[in-house]
């Protein structure tokens, strides 16, 4: 194995998360031809350790390599600390800032009388260095745990290498676990699953442990558990699905009496509920647990009726200068007096302008100043976009649901908890289709029981990305405040597109649902020629004067001809072409671009940036031997990535249905193909048609959107919200 030996001079670049590393090695020793010349001289090294420090001697394995920007470099694969093989060094490390307690005269003692092996037999024997003439008994214990506290790190790290783990992966098993490691890989290995994915994890277990060891079997049930619920949404499951899952994914097939076995032991380790024959993880057993009884308490705190209602609303839409329909005035004046409400409608029925209504009238009612306000109301919604609408029609503040409850990323944990509550008397809730059980769960825990909650969505539009259904539940029990919205405000006098998403949600699509109207384009167009089409449409739009700011292609799968990292690409050389003036980076197979449309995929409070926030990369600044950084720009927030960073984004000249949902584009092209197989259903083309404000361009097969029209796939989901509510409720 190629290798080079020496120390480190100094550290250039240090990620602390990641272990990522950037220094200078003054090289000792080589086996390798082309690092001969750098004997007694540095190179530049990169690679991932654990801890890294200028004081001890490293043998580094990996290949030397030449940077077109850097030049010559050596790129660590795995590495180890090179033991101290002569007295000197067994007396430079004794008196080196890693060990506590042991000055140069005690060193020299010590290796005069323990000899050149004396750290392995200081570690081996507790009283050894008690034989050393002048060492007391705290001076010896002082070194002794020095010496086991600077060794355990090493040792395990070398243990998780040996199992099969990277060095990156190590490292971040290690920060995380300290010396409790040793411990989770002796006694299950799956509590990595926490940081590490479930797959990884398996195929080192299987390496050294049969299949069926108990300690897999139950790993295996509730990873088979929690697939179910990514997959399909549940909140439950029975027997027979959990046994069928266990057969498919991990090709287990296990008796009634092993599973009955398996299924006790999770319940006494309290990670499974069983009741009446349905099987829960106890995450969403006791987030539906809490849910009801949070709901109960606010309920039961009932709010006040407005006398003057109809004077203070015609006051309100004479200064606003609007005209609210009786559905509206209900949803506006049943949100004020009842202390949960919900109000669902679809595109086009003002559920904004009722936000906005509420918000006003809230204030006057309860004369509160600008600051006072500020202090009493909240508004949340999951994503970053959908809070900045409401801010944007209230002229109040908002945030996303995240960043309201205090998020910490790194322990996955909210500050804003049972604990710590908000202060506000008013919480109005956006797009609520989108919240999970999970963090439905989290918010209402955050809230004080007497808090006025409303919660406005559309029920119709895909259901959260995390288990649960909980828009649908909360209204179909019937115990709270419900207000639809069905009228529909047109937009111009050939407006379409709520019209479509009203018809697509009742399927009584219009025979004519091709014809072209002011704000409506179908297009049909074979599968094969669908990117052509796109490129042509964005091509003549961005000559009328439109971008890719105001243009958004909407797409159900990253895969395949027509799919969305294949449209990015197409239409990244369209709307931000390679130019000189233009510094590019390229991270895996991607090339980003300075002025790139991009997509943020996971939430990052700190930063105040959140998953389905839309960004621009300003800048890509590359520095020399410093790691390269871009700036993403997310409409005035400016934050930086590193090449290790972007896994967090992707290119959004197209993006998934998906993430689409909390946001509206002025323009938008959907394409539709028989390709896209079981992702074309119902809830997903009127959650797509649902995103356009000014246009909407649809480019494909009629027969394929006649297909998603009229099916219904993933419209129910196993959940028992709706009824542990009626049972709490009514009894």
């Amino acid at each position: 194995m190629n290798y080079i030996k020496g120390k480190v001079r100094n550290i250039i670049y240090q990620n602390k998360e990641s272990g990522f590393v950037v220094a200078v090695f003054r090289v000792k020793e080589t086996n390798i031809s082309k690092m001969e010349d750098y004997i007694n001289k540095t190179v530049t090294i990169t690679g991932t350790f654990l801890s890294l420090n200028t004081e001890e001697n490293y043998i580094l394995y990996g290949e030397p390599a030449t940077h077109e920007r850097f030049g010559f470099q050596y790129k660590v694969a795995s590495y180890e600390k090179e033991k101290p093989t002569t007295e000197n060094a067994v007396q430079e490390f004794l008196t080196s800032s890693l060990i506590k307690g042991c000055g140069a005269k005690t060193a020299a003692k010590i290796v005069e009388t323990l000899g050149i092996d004396a750290i392995t037999k200081i570690k081996e024997s507790p009283d050894i260095l008690l034989t050393v003439p002048g060492i007391t008994i705290a001076k010896a214990t002082t070194i002794r745990n020095s010496i086991l506290e600077y060794s355990a790190s090493e040792t395990i790290l070398i243990k998780l290498k040996e199992l099969g783990f990277s060095i990156p992966e190590a490292t971040k098993i290690y920060k995380k676990y300290q010396d409790s490691t040793k411990y989770i890989i002796e006694a299950d290995l799956y509590v990595l699953t926490e940081i590490l994915d479930f797959p990884k994890i398996d195929n080192i277990f299987l390496k050294n442990n049969p299949e069926t060891a108990p300690v897999r079997l139950k790993a295996c049930t509730l990873e088979a558990m929690r697939r179910l619920s990514a997959r399909n949404g549940d909140t439950y499951y029975y027997q027979e699905e959990i046994k069928d899952s266990l057969n498919k994914e991990f090709n287990l097939i296990l008796d009634t009496a092993t599973f009955d076995e398996i299924i006790y032991t999770l319940e006494t380790e309290n990670k499974v509920v069983v009741v009446n024959n349905l099987y829960y993880l106890t995450e969403f057993y006791e987030a539906e647990e809490s849910i009801v009884n949070n709901l109960y308490d606010l309920q039961n705190d009932k709010a006040s009726p407005i006398y003057d209602f109809e004077t203070e609303i015609a006051k309100l839409e004479q200064e606003l200068n609007v005209t609210y329909n009786v559905d509206q005035q209900k949803a506006i004046r049943k949100a004020l007096e009842n202390k949960i409400t919900i109000i669902s409608g679809g595109p086009g029925t003002g559920k904004t302008t009722i936000i906005n209504a509420i918000v006003k009238l809230y204030i006057k009612l309860h004369k509160y100043s600008p600051l006072e306000a500020l202090g009493n109301i909240a508004l949340i919604a999951p994503t970053g976009r959908a809070s900045k609408k409401m801010s944007m029609s209230t002229n109040m503040p908002a945030m996303t649901i995240h960043r309201y409850l205090k998020w910490n990323k790194d322990t996955n944990s909210f500050g804003i908890n049972e604990s710590h509550k908000t202060q506000e008397n008013l919480i109005i809730v956006d797009e609520m289709s989108m919240l999970d059980i999970n963090l439905f769960d989290a918010l209402l825990k955050g809230i004080k029981s007497n808090v006025q909650l409303i919660m406005v969505g559309d029920v119709f539009q895909l259901p959260s990305v995390g288990p649960g259904l909980i828009l649908n539940d909360l209204i179909s029990s019937e115990l709270f405040t419900f207000c639809p919205l069905e009228k529909i405000y047109r937009q111009s006098a050939n407006s379409y597109i709520p019209y479509l998403a009203l018809e697509i949600k009742t399927k009584t699509l219009a025979e004519d649902f091709t014809s072209q109207k002011d704000d409506y384009n179908f297009l049909s167009t074979e599968s094969k020629y669908i990117k052509d089409t796109i490129k042509k449409i964005c091509l003549m739009s961005k000559n009328k004067g439109l971008n890719e700011n105001s243009i958004q292609i909407l797409a159900p799968m990253y895969k395949g001809e027509n799919g969305i990292d294949n449209l990015n690409i197409i239409l990244q050389d369209l709307f931000n072409p390679k130019a000189p003036n233009k510094e590019e980076i390229v991270i895996g197979e991607v090339t980003y671009r300075e002025n790139d449309k991009v997509l943020q995929l996971q939430n990052n409070p700190d930063c105040n940036v959140f998953n389905g926030d839309i960004g621009y990369i300003s800048k890509i600044n590359k520095k020399g031997n410093k790691k390269d950084t871009i700036i993403i720009d997310f409409e005035g927030n400016k934050v930086e990535y590193t090449k290790e960073d972007m896994h967090e984004v992707k290119h959004a000249y197209a993006i998934t249905i998906h993430k689409s949902q909390g946001s509206e584009f002025p323009h938008v092209i959907l394409p539709i193909t028989k390709n896209y197989y079981k992702m074309l259903y119902n809830k997903l083309i009127y959650t797509a048609v649902s995103r356009a404000k000014k246009s909407l361009v649809i480019i494909g097969e009629e027969q394929a959107f006649l297909m998603a029209v009229n099916n219904d796939y993933a419209s129910t989901r196993k959940t028992m919200l709706k009824d542990k509510l009626m049972h709490k409720f009514l009894n």
